[in-house]
């Protein structure tokens, strides 16, 4: 489990596909402390660490199955891109942001970027499937970011994105036409199973 606060923003240092599609990050984290096996929130995408280095440049490295390759921005990752990552949450951490498990739902686009006030609005579209899952004043993980939508209109979303957000996170970057890794809200997905049921 993950909260959506981003703590560190890693960058992919080596990208092979051979089967599964291998990846290394480079990362600030004090790799000593992370155990192979263990999981890193990278844009959102729950991976698991197959191997690390914690010398002058810190990195460890990940696989991606062809369904994550299928559901997420990941196949187009190249050497260089910008990447947010989370830890996962301890007992006993505090909530920051709200539940994300790092299973993404499918992928949205960015429409618009334009500046309000001191923060930035972006306007996505996301999939016919995963609308019914998004409302107004409701949470959504986007490239692994808790954010709150301040509106929806047909296919359309809006979300803000605070200075310190631009920051820290991927969404510095930001332009028309990028892709996010979208993850619904937990509760959102089982309260609407269990009204189709």
């Amino acid at each position: 489990m993950f909260t959506g606060i981003v703590t560190d923003m890693g960058k992919v240092r080596h990208v092979e596909k051979r089967g599964d599609t291998h990846l290394v990050i480079s990362t600030g984290y004090d790799v000593d402390g992370i155990g192979v096996g263990a999981s890193i929130a990278c844009s959102g995408i729950c991976l698991t660490v197959v191997d690390k280095g914690n010398g002058k440049d810190r990195w460890f490295a990940v696989t991606a199955s062809g369904e994550t390759l299928s559901r997420t921005t990941l196949a187009g990752w190249k050497v260089n891109d910008p990447v947010n990552l989370e830890r996962p949450l301890r007992v006993g951490d505090e909530l920051g942001g709200h539940i994300v498990t790092g299973h993404i739902d499918g992928v949205a686009e960015i429409l618009r970027v334009e500046p309000e006030g001191e923060s930035t609005r972006i306007v996505l579209q996301a999939p016919k499937n995963l609308l019914p899952f998004i409302a107004p004043k409701g949470s959504i993980a986007l490239d692994g970011v808790s954010l709150t939508v301040n509106e929806r209109g047909g296919a359309h979303f809006g979300v803000n994105i605070i200075p310190h957000t631009k920051a820290v996170t991927t969404f510095g970057r930001a332009r028309p036409g990028m892709k996010v890794n979208l993850e619904v809200d937990l509760m959102a997905r089982y309260v609407a199973r269990l009204v189709k049921s």
